[in-house]
């Protein structure tokens, strides 16, 4: 067991999760209106997904992730069928300064719309193999230990990067009015579907 391992996991996990995409923009509006609580929650779910497909890459679970693969537009159509939902909705939510971050419903539909986004993107899956499959992990029963140490440090790494943007985000939520809000909606919204958008029109290649 090499415990460099776990220390390569949190810096995949953090780069993974960084660029700002669907997944992003929802942690940063959800931020801006329901607060950091929220936005951080949304994160969690998308980190505990980079998790789920680390470790399907590092343990070499590959019934799993070929189906995944073999799926995946499919899985590719669900997800952005979901993101044009989420992006319209969004668009046409009307913001409240009052909210309650602390909301145990709203927390839990932040958590799984984050997670079920991005367990509904394929390429995830993809990006860990070849990132494991690199470093020569899930070949053998003998580097399960090291692979396991890794999947804690993606999930780490990737936390820590949810906690920070909402974190950040956060700062800036006292200056916003509801009419401020509600262009934060919209142009969250029109982003939304856009991302959907372009999921969809890639299964037509």
């Amino acid at each position: 067991m090499d415990v460099t391992f776990f220390a390569r996991g949190l810096a995949i996990g953090l780069a993974i999760a960084a660029p700002v995409g669907a997944i992003g923009l929802l942690c940063i509006r959800r931020t801006l209106v329901d607060g950091r609580l929220a936005g951080f929650v949304s994160g969690m779910g998308a980190a505990t997904a980079d998790a789920f497909y680390g470790a399907v890459a590092a343990l070499g679970l590959t019934t799993i992730s070929s189906a995944i693969v073999d799926h995946q537009s499919t899985v590719r159509l669900v997800g952005g069928a979901f993101l044009c939902y989420l992006g319209v909705r969004t668009a046409l939510s009307h913001p409240v300064l009052a909210a309650n971050p602390g909301a145990t419903r709203g927390l839990a539909g932040a958590y799984g719309s984050t997670l079920a986004l991005t367990l509904t993107n394929p390429t995830t899956i993809l990006s860990f193999a070849a990132v494991f499959a690199g470093l020569g992990l899930g070949t053998t029963a003998s580097d399960r230990e090291s692979a396991a140490l890794m999947v804690c440090g993606v999930f780490l790494g990737s936390a820590f990067w949810w906690f920070l943007l909402s974190g950040a985000v956060g700062f800036f939520r006292r200056s916003l009015t509801p009419e401020r809000l509600r262009w934060v909606n919209r142009i969250s919204g029109a982003l939304l579907v856009g991302f959907g958008m372009l999921s969809l029109l890639s299964l037509l290649r």
